[in-house]
């Protein structure tokens, strides 16, 4: 059976489609059987669930040497910082995304280019709104280099519930502005690290949107 070809599933990443059909078949099963105290929740659970894996169109702009938001979500910070070492970038602007269980979780290539390098660690899970989560919890860094070769990183870290980060690029893959590129469950945050010449468009508190809304500019001799 092709799952493609159900429309609401369309608008549903691949990753949520086990979880939709599998919390529709327990509410289904409980229903016949008259289980209300189970079939309930059931319901509830996947309607969230297919909130939380919700996958729609984004349009990046293309305006020369624009950066799009790696994620939906509230901007937490922007500090200037020292980037992963694993990056090579040193002296960096960070842009911090906090990502709550009510945003779309698909995670987006700021600017087109090639993939450099993937670097997962392991680590604890505390709420991803706290500074420490950037530094202890479970993350992935995704190096890469834009059209120009200027190097950009950003980090998935997973939150207080969050137990799985997935990653859809590889080292070495040309990627364009706006393209998928991974997803966290379920509430989580994304660190976007940036050269030291970017110009932000951004303030802490603002409500970006993955893919779409412009983080800042990177000028032609970054």
């Amino acid at each position: 059976m092709n799952l493609d070809n159900i429309p609401l599933l369309n608008r549903i990443h691949p990753e949520g489609h086990r979880w939709l059909l599998g919390f529709g078949l327990a509410t289904i099963i409980f229903l016949i059987l008259g289980w209300g105290w189970l079939w309930k929740p059931c319901l509830l659970l996947g309607i969230f669930c297919g909130a939380f894996f919700r996958d729609p169109e984004r349009f990046p702009p293309q305006k020369a040497g624009s950066l799009v938001s790696p994620a939906d979500g509230k901007v937490l910070s922007i500090t200037e910082t020292e980037a992963p070492a694993a990056a090579e970038m040193g002296a960096s602007i960070k842009v911090s995304i906090f990502m709550s269980v009510f945003n779309v979780h698909i995670n987006r290539v700021p600017a087109a280019g090639r993939i450099v390098g993937i670097f997962y660690r392991p680590g604890k899970f505390f709420s991803a709104n706290l500074d420490k989560a950037a530094e202890e919890n479970e993350r992935n860094l995704i190096v890469m280099d834009d059209e120009q070769g200027r190097r950009l990183a950003f980090v998935q870290i997973a939150g207080l519930i969050a137990r799985r980060i997935v990653c859809f690029v590889e080292p070495g893959e040309a990627v364009e502005k706006g393209q998928r590129c991974g997803l966290i469950r379920f509430g989580s945050r994304v660190d976007l690290y940036l050269p030291p010449a970017a110009e932000i468009d951004v303030s802490p508190g603002q409500h970006v949107k993955a893919g779409e809304t412009v983080i800042g500019y990177l000028p032609k001799d970054a």
